[in-house]
């Protein structure tokens, strides 16, 4: 008789038993559980934390993985009990626009959180004894703030980057910014900025930073070859990543990085695919010599890189399925070590692959409309996810059924609601990348702290000065009573420039 192919299932009832005689060490187990595809294919929804009046940009699990923050267009960041779905600190961000991302610094007893937004700021706030937040302004940019890095394991060390392609590094115990750089193309026919969506941290080696934003490359960076007195310029990547087929491409664009475990690097494209790199298969730091970069005295044409570096090297796992053209998508892993590839998609669902051959397994409806951000619990196989609807919700492995995908996964749900529409005569919409995009006139000068909490279980009402505030964007969408459920304002794909 044939046998039946052993399972997941299979197999962590195997480990039950090794548990059981001491074969198996207690860590060993919860990693080995954690992993299971068993679990993946079991995620449903646990909870739904329903608070914002505002697509939610941001969300994700602190060190310890009690609280989830989450960070909204309604200028409000949140502090949540995940598992019975109160919140227990509710404040303002003191942002004058829709906030991206939102951070609680490790180490700080939830006492510290970061936060960057679409007015071109980074803020800090700090949670007082009485569950009062004092913000102060830490950084600025002349473009929108979509994405900051924390230091792994540091309580003051944060990186930010932002639309106007520069990377600033921030030290919270002196309050103070150090502009490392500009990030400039690589080629094209004129000197331009990269308009950056993403940063992240490599956990194996924190001196290592990647950024990606509107042109092909994820570019990683080496911390220790800053020179500090000023006197380095520090805006040369230590090596450069990008599939061969899109080196040259000037439509597609990065928006989301993470760094596994393992120090592999996972990049997300536009209007693309989602590619897993390792070290080895860098470009290299000399990227322009390399390619021999040259302007005819008779021809305006430049001379893109050569493609025989990344010929050379081993294609990078790629991951389909998804859509990522509408907004600013993260992209990220998802077990003890790394085992998934994760990502949200226009289509309003999560696509989750193995991370070793790119196989899609699952596929969960999670939005309406389109799906941002995805993040894994720190210890246990959960997630919480968040997008163009209002509330976060958590996933946890307690479907009876083990979930199969869609017949076609590529069809767009019929219950999906479109929410982007490119209307020309529209002028109060700007998706186009604006070096003047950010008003230096809207109130975001005030430095110091100022008291701006609202303490969980008041009345969540920004201050009446604030909601007069225009948000940066044209429609005032940012918060307080007067926001609509309009989502025009939450955090967007923007043009490549070319």
């Amino acid at each position: 008789m044939k046998k039946r192919p052993r399972t997941s299932l299979d197999q962590a009832v195997v480990d039950i038993g090794r548990r059981e005689v001491g074969g198996l060490s207690a860590r060993s187990f919860a990693r080995r559980l954690a992993a299971s595809e068993d679990l993946v294919l079991r995620l449903d929804v646990y909870n739904k934390l329903d608070g914002h009046r505002g697509c939610v940009n941001t969300v994700s699990f602190s060190g310890d993985g009690d609280i989830v923050i989450s960070g909204s267009d309604d200028r409000h960041v949140k502090l949540w009990d995940w598992q019975t779905g109160k919140v227990k600190l509710s404040f303002h961000s003191g942002h004058h626009s829709n906030v991206f991302q939102a951070e609680i610094m490790p180490y700080t007893d939830d006492r510290s959180i970061v936060t960057c937004a679409a007015d071109g700021e980074a803020r800090h706030a700090q949670i007082l004894e009485g569950g009062q937040a004092e913000t102060m302004l830490l950084a600025k940019h002349q473009g929108r703030v979509h994405k900051l890095a924390i230091e792994p394991g540091s309580p003051h060390i944060v990186y930010t980057c932002a639309e106007d392609g520069l990377v600033q590094r921030l030290d919270l115990r002196s309050k103070t910014a150090t502009e490392l750089f500009t990030c400039q193309e690589v080629y094209r026919t004129h000197v331009g900025v990269v308009h950056l969506n993403a940063i992240a941290i490599d956990p194996r080696n924190p001196n290592l930073f990647v950024i990606g934003g509107s042109d092909e490359y994820a570019r990683i960076y080496d911390i220790r070859n800053y020179k500090w007195n000023g006197s380095h310029n520090f805006g040369r990547s230590a090596n450069y990543f990008s599939p061969s087929h899109l080196i040259g491409d000037a439509q597609v664009g990065i928006t989301g990085l993470a760094f596994s475990d393992q120090s592999e690097l996972l990049v997300s494209y536009n209007d693309e695919f989602i590619y897993l790199f390792t070290q080895e298969m860098g470009l290299g730091p000399d990227l322009l010599s390399a390619s021999t970069k040259s302007v005819d005295s008779n021809s305006s044409e430049v001379t893109s890189p050569t493609t025989v570096n990344a010929d050379d090297n081993v294609t990078p796992q790629v991951y389909k399925g998804h859509r990522n053209r509408e907004t600013v998508k993260g992209v990220g892993f998802f077990g003890p070590k790394c085992e998934y590839v994760m990502s949200g998609s226009d289509c309003g669902r999560i696509f989750i692959w193995k991370k070793k051959g790119g196989q899609l397994i699952r596929v969960m409806a999670a939005d309406k409309h389109v799906v941002n951000c995805i993040k894994p619990h720190p210890y246990t196989p959960a997630l919480a996810s968040s997008g163009i609807e209002n509330d976060i919700k958590i996933w946890t492995p307690r479907a009876i059924e083990r979930a199969t995908l869609p017949t076609n996964v590529e069809e767009v749900p019929s219950d999906r609601i479109p929410w982007f529409y490119d209307d020309e005569n529209d002028e109060d919409d700007d998706y186009s990348y604006d070096g003047d995009f950010y008003d230096d006139g809207d109130g975001g000068d005030e430095e110091g702290c100022e008291d701006s909490s609202d303490v969980a279980g008041e009345d969540d009402d920004v201050d009446k000065d604030d909601d007069n505030d225009e948000d940066g964007d044209g429609d005032n969408s940012g918060g307080g009573d007067s926001f609509s459920g309009d989502y025009d304002d939450c955090d967007l794909t923007l043009s490549i420039s070319s």
